[in-house]
């Protein structure tokens, strides 16, 4: 690849922020209600004062982001809007994204504060688009080390390409098999990412630092990162290779104890596993009717577990976005944030530390979501940034692979592009092999829409291997195995029993395979055995059939062990090399493809 002038990194931790400081975040009513009842009358009227330079309580601000992929460039199409709700109940979408708003708003939102602390709940780095993903999210690494990103936590993205190369985003060098991308090579990120409950089976402790302590003028906060303790179900087995997972709130819960013992009382838990609230809306109210009431998923189980020392959750994984308060063991409602994904939403939180005690004052604590709008002025040094590899990226991302006729969306129970990536390889299994009956694609795995829309100067209606890359950017395989019709029927229940039961994960179907999900029924039965069809026919229990899946599902993955237990294994080309051979052959500028009708699954509510 051609050299390219790299940005300059700063090696070490930087000074912290030395914005003045501003009017204070909460109000003196709010606030008086929190303060402990031995507070004096002059250590109230410092506290609600305003400006919060001396005295016993000082305000700290914790910016929050998570997911974010890679995504430098403003995400496209669905991926690139958030859902607001407006005061008279009614709803409207607001363009969102891109590395250089997110750097405006948040230095921006900086303004005014002296302690300010910006954290992340995983997932950087891993499906980014060409441009991050292409230099094994380099990019993305040198993007968050400008935004002064103080801590993030790992996610499971972060072991698409293993621990050694997480290692290496961490502390740097240039990469093992390709090599350094410019002159100056690749110096690691400035900030540290946490480990706590990802375990090296060698060594028997945490492969990364498992927590780290901000310090600023006698305050003190400690934070603990931990990813989902299903991690390994989601990613591939070379990704996890040697390594075990923890659960969440044990690992978490031990690590408060030894930051107490450290002295360290104000904890800040970063989760990379989160929540679904009730609303799509980025400000909707997750504590309607009462506390928690309006977010389900793994989190709640997860904080109800965690242990009272710790004093807010920041969360990440499902890509939704809340402030809510689930209670504590103690059954006091405590903090818990996620800010959606791709860059579109931050979280402003303001923490009260109480100096006397070196503690949060948990019920003064406010925060709330903000859209990372794009009428803002653009982050000039984010700009260079994206520049510099986007020209790099360039040759490679500009070329077209087929053409659309509209958008092909990814998102509901089936997706159009979910059917249009499952008949895209099982067209390729069939040039491997006549006999291949289905193909069969985890939704996951579809990390974009395709969008009608020209981004750059191809024009309307032009499918780029940039935006291939977008949407499938694992460099998974394509792999042919054989099944007998009763194991394809248990893969089908396994969508919804299991791992799957409690959100389901429908797989995308090639045409001419189709069946009922009854969602009024449970678990397994969910799916209708009487229901499922090839071309027309019902699933003989004891033939057999080929079947194309990608790598990861072919292992396994996403909560499918049967798929692991295949015969007659052929590897064939990465998925995205299938896909543009797809469009490639049935589409053109005259003749594009429209989307696929997403009618393969009969779903009864």
């Amino acid at each position: 690849m051609p050299a390219i002038t790299r940005p300059h990194q700063r090696r070490g931790r930087r000074a912290h922020r030395l914005f003045a400081s501003a009017a204070a975040l909460v109000t003196a009513g709010a606030l008086a209600a929190a303060l402990p009842a031995t507070a004096s009358a002059g250590e109230r009227h410092q506290h609600t004062g305003g400006h919060h330079r001396s005295g016993r309580f000082q305000d700290v601000q914790l910016l929050s982001f998570n997911d974010l992929h890679g995504n430098l460039e403003p995400p496209a199409g669905s991926s690139g809007r958030v859902t607001e709700l407006q005061p008279d109940g009614t709803t409207r979408t607001v363009d969102a994204g891109g590395m250089e708003y997110l750097a405006t708003h948040l230095r921006q939102a900086r303004q005014g504060h002296r302690y300010s602390i910006t954290a992340a709940a995983g997932d950087m780095v891993g499906a980014s688009p060409l441009i991050s993903g292409l230099f094994h999210d380099e990019p993305t690494i040198d993007a968050l080390n400008k935004l002064d990103l103080d801590v993030t936590s790992v996610g499971n993205h972060e072991f698409d390409e293993g621990a050694g190369e997480l290692a290496r985003l961490q502390n740097g060098g240039c990469h093992p098999t390709d090599g350094c991308y410019g002159d100056e090579g690749f110096d690691g990120a400035d900030f540290p990412y946490l480990a706590a409950n990802v375990i090296d089976d060698k060594t028997g402790r945490p492969i990364l630092k498992p927590y780290w302590v901000w310090k600023k003028r006698g305050v003190r906060i400690g934070f603990i990162g931990v990813t989902l303790e299903g991690t390994p179900n989601i990613v591939s087995a070379d990704g996890v290779k040697g390594l075990t997972f923890k659960d969440e709130a044990d690992t978490i819960n031990k690590y408060a104890r030894i930051l107490q013992r450290q002295g360290v009382q104000s904890i800040v838990a970063l989760i990379h596993e989160g929540g679904y609230p009730a609303s799509s809306s980025y400000n909707y109210d997750c504590d309607s009717p009462g506390a928690g009431d309006g977010i389900s998923g793994p989190i709640v189980d997860i904080a109800r577990r965690i242990s009272p020392a710790v004093d807010a959750l920041v969360t990440g994984h499902t890509h939704q976005a809340y402030v809510c308060t689930i209670p504590d063991p103690a059954g006091r409602p405590r903090l818990v944030t996620s800010a959606s994904s791709f860059g579109r939403l931050y979280t402003d939180t303001t923490l009260t530390y109480d100096r006397a005690t070196g503690d949060i004052v948990r019920t003064a604590v406010r925060s709330e979501n903000h859209a990372v709008t794009r009428d803002v002025p653009r982050a000039a040094d984010m700009t260079e940034l994206i520049d510099e590899w986007g020209a790099l990226a360039a040759p490679v991302g500009n070329r077209p692979i087929g053409y659309i006729s509209a958008d092909i969306g990814n998102t509901g129970t089936e997706s159009p592009l979910g059917d249009l990536i499952a008949d895209a390889q099982l067209a390729y299994g069939r040039s491997l092999d006549p006999d291949t009956d289905l193909a069969l694609m985890n939704p996951g795995g579809i990390r974009a829409p395709l969008t009608y829309a020209a981004k750059g100067a191809e024009g309307d209606g032009v499918v780029t291997y940039a935006e291939g890359f977008t949407v499938q950017p694992f460099s998974n395989t394509v792999n042919l195995q054989d099944f007998t019709g009763a194991q394809l029927i248990q893969v089908l229940k396994e969508q919804v029993s299991g791992s799957n039961e409690a959100a389901p994960r429908i797989l995308q179907p090639s045409a001419g395979l189709t069946w009922t999900l009854d969602l009024t029924r449970s678990g397994a039965d969910r799916v209708v055995t009487d229901s499922i069809r090839l071309d027309g026919r019902p699933i003989d229990p004891a033939a057999t059939y080929r079947v194309a899946t990608n790598s990861f599902l072919a292992g396994g993955g996403d909560g499918f062990p049967t798929l692991a237990q295949g015969t007659g294994e052929l590897v064939g080309t990465d998925d995205l090399a299938a896909l543009e051979q797809y469009l490639t052959a049935r589409s053109s500028a005259d003749a594009p493809i429209a989307p696929p009708a997403a009618d393969r699954v009969t779903v009864v509510r």
